[in-house]
Formats: structure tokens, C-alpha cells, sequence
């Protein structure tokens, strides 16, 4: 088994790092480039296409040693290629986002009602238990589209959503393992030495690449599916973790937060929730003077302290739980505000 892990991690991060550095090539090559604009954190046009490294890394890796997932689910290959179809198309010539929204929802379609991989339980959060069948699809679709775009809304700032990416991985490495669902386990792996690579590049001053659509679309759908199949196992009699959903959330609170924090801003100045703005967490962290790395780090940091502090309160009450760690990813979210009012 630990032979196992070496080389799957090995040949995931191998993988991304030796496909890279081709991908930038040819992008400088037939300019498909990322020009800065208006709302942009650069200033020169940058490779956008190091979403394709990452989902080639994932798709081999994944074949070898996840190979009982693969085929259990039978929708998982399918969905996930037509998410890096419909995200490369938009890095390449840029899809509207209805017709994104469209391909992300018939995604979340083959994996909830053709795979059965939905959210059959609130383990009592709000006082709901067992979800009727319709609900638990409609809601599980929600979260899956919700994931994803939320996951891409963070992917501003070099590092950051990679870095998140990263964090959240390796969460799901520890916990897959630990509930022996070693498939599962690989699956993540894939994701984080396909990230850790990727991060180098990302982080880069020579060989700056983006993840792209390509890559945020994939690597949103992939933590979308590991955090339904933790919450869907520990509903399991052999396995009941009660705190399961307040779990994932903790572990998927930047994107999620982010989300809800910019929606609120938003709606309180009269704008509509979609607008575009720069009211993101990064924005207000690089407010205050922090370099794009400084404040990947910064956000990432405050993910892991939201993540063990989950943990560390998580014989609680579910619905108390869920409320304490809101209140504090609300209240590390909006801290940059204030310290901006008296720097």
C-alpha cells in the first residue's frame, strides 16, 4: 500500500511537471495566452492552459490506481471529460456562461441520478435526517454546481487556488485512508501531486502558467464528488461520523465563504449577486499590501485553522457546530475589512 501511494503521487506530480513546460511552449507558440484586463492581477499575458497538465495527470493516475471507483461509477470519466471539453473551449475561445452552467449541470445529472452518488443525509443538521429521493438529487446537483463555480471565483491570485486545492486534497487522502475506502484515497492523491506541480509553475516568475477554466472546472467537479462520497460513507452503519457535513464544509470553507461573502456585499449595495467586483477574500487581503503569494498563503492558512478547529469541536451538536464555524470563517473573512479601516 505504501509503495502504492509513493508512486502514484510520483507519477501524478511527474506527470503535471513534465507536461507543463510543453504546454507553455505551444501557448507562447499559437498565443493562447491569458491577456490582462481590467479586473486582471497580472500585467503581461500568461499561459492559461495548465488546466489540460492537470487533468491528464489525474485521468492516467486515477486509471492505475483508482480503477474500482472508475468502475463503479460509471459516470465519473464522462462527466469529467465534459467539463474539461466545455472549460477548454472557454479558455480557447470562451464559452458563455449559460452554456458552461448547462454542461455543469448535465455533469452533476450523470453523477447523481446514473451513478447514485448524492447526499442521502443531513446527520441530523437542522433537525433533518434522511433525505427524501428527489430532494437529496436536486440538493446534491445544487451543491456539485455551487462547488465548482465557487472553486473557480477564488482562482484570481497566483497560488491561491492551487494552494487551496492542495489543502483540500490532502484532507481527503487522510480521511479516505482512514475509512479504508482506498480508491478514493488514490483518487485524491491524483488531484494533489497534479496540483503540487502545477503550484511550482503557477508560482513561477520564468514559466507562469494559469490553470485556466480547464483546470478550475475539473478540479472544482473532483472536490465536489470527494466531499459527497465522505458525507454519502460516513452515512454508512459501519462508519456514522455525525459531524460529516459540517466536516466538508470546514474543508471546503474558502470557496464556499468566499461565495457567500461576495453575494452579501453584493446584495447589500443593491447589486446583483452576479456582478463582477473585486470584493473576493484575496482582494481585500492584497488591500492591506500583501504580495499574491503572502496572501495565498495567508488565506490557506486560515482554511487549516477552520479545518482543525472543526475537528476539534466535532462531538458537538451538528447544527451548533455548523454555526460556530460559519461565524468563524465570516468572521476571518471579513477581518481584512477592518484592519483596512486602521492601516
Amino acid at each position: 500500500l505504501y509503495l502504492k501511494v509513493i508512486l502514484s503521487f510520483s507519477l501524478s506530480f511527474l506527470l503535471t511537471f513534465i507536461a507543463i513546460p510543453k504546454i507553455i511552449r505551444v501557448s507562447y507558440r499559437k498565443q493562447l495566452m491569458d491577456i490582462p484586463g481590467v479586473r486582471s492581477s497580472h500585467v503581461k499575458k500568461v499561459p492559461r492552459l495548465g488546466g489540460v497538465a492537470i487533468y491528464f495527470a489525474i485521468t492516467v493516475v486515477s486509471s492505475i490506481f483508482a480503477y474500482e471507483m472508475l468502475y463503479q461509477i460509471v459516470f465519473f470519466s464522462a462527466a469529467l471529460v465534459l467539463l474539461f471539453f466545455i472549460g477548454l473551449m472557454d479558455d480557447l475561445l470562451v464559452v458563455a456562461p449559460r452554456k458552461k452552467l448547462i454542461a455543469q449541470l448535465i455533469s452533476a445529472v450523470m453523477i447523481v441520478v446514473g451513478s447514485d452518488v448524492r447526499i442521502h443525509s443531513f446527520f441530523g443538521l437542522f433537525g433533518i435526517y434522511e433525505l427524501p429521493y428527489l430532494l437529496s438529487v436536486l440538493f446534491t446537483i445544487f451543491i456539485i454546481v455551487l462547488i465548482i463555480n465557487s472553486y473557480n471565483l477564488i482562482d484570481g491570485i497566483d497560488g491561491l487556488a492551487s494552494g487551496v486545492g492542495v489543502l483540500i486534497s490532502l484532507c481527503f487522502v487522510f480521511i479516505f485512508f482512514r475509512l479504508y475506502d482506498y480508491s478514493m484515497g488514490f483518487l485524491a492523491i491524483a488531484i494533489l501531486g497534479a496540483l503540487l506541480a502545477f503550484l511550482y509553475f503557477n508560482m513561477s516568475s520564468h514559466y507562469k502558467i494559469f490553470m485556466g477554466d480547464t483546470g478550475s472546472m475539473v478540479v472544482g467537479y473532483l472536490i465536489a464528488f470527494m466531499a459527497i462520497k465522505f458525507i454519502d460513507l460516513a452515512s454508512m452503519p459501519y462508519v456514522m461520523i455525525d459531524s460529516a457535513p459540517v466536516i466538508a464544509i470546514a474543508i471546503l470553507i474558502v470557496p464556499l465563504i468566499d461565495t457567500l461573502s461576495v453575494i452579501i456585499i453584493r446584495l447589500w449595495k443593491g447589486k446583483s449577486p452576479f456582478a463582477a467586483d473585486q470584493n473576493h477574500i484575496h482582494h481585500r487581503v492584497l488591500r492591506l499590501g500583501f504580495s499574491h503569494v503572502q496572501t495565498a498563503v495567508i488565506i490557506c492558512v486560515s482554511n487549516a485553522l477552520i479545518i482543525g478547529f472543526a475537528y476539534t469541536i466535532r462531538q458537538l451538536n451538528i447544527s451548533l457546530m455548523l454555526g460556530l464555524i460559519t461565524f468563524a470563517a465570516l468572521v476571518l473573512s471579513y477581518l481584512p475589512l477592518v484592519l483596512g479601516e486602521f492601516l
